[in-house]
């Protein structure tokens, strides 16, 4: 189990959306920038890692009740894409690692992988 603040620390990361409980559990990490393997995960208390800084990340996220987003690769997040996750209680983060440098440091800090 991993916490938000965890995460943002770690990462030097900034919470964009959601940073009301930052000592929110996250249990599992998948990194992704395909949108339709992302459907395919049925796991509660997942990150998403992507460098797919759009909407359909979003909507995405809202339909497979994923709680969490870490855009990486220094990607920003739009007003509309906060917009949405606020309204759908998703918590944004940004960082500017890479995909495997984020992964990498996320996994020694204890998230575990979906498979």
């Amino acid at each position: 189990m991993v916490r938000v603040l965890d995460v943002v620390d770690k990462l030097n990361a900034r919470v964009i959306c959601g940073d009301c409980d930052l000592n929110q559990e996250i249990h599992y990490g998948f990194a992704s920038d395909l949108m339709s393997d992302v459907l395919t995960i049925d796991t509660e208390n997942l990150l998403l890692i992507t460098g797919l800084n759009n909407l359909q990340t979003i909507r995405t996220s809202e339909m497979s009740d994923i709680s969490f987003i870490l855009f990486v690769r220094d990607k920003k997040v739009s007003a509309e894409m906060k917009d949405l996750a606020c309204e759908n209680g998703i918590v944004l983060i940004e960082c500017g690692y890479s995909m495997f440098k984020t992964c990498s440091v996320l996994g020694e800090l204890g998230l575990e992988p979906v498979y």
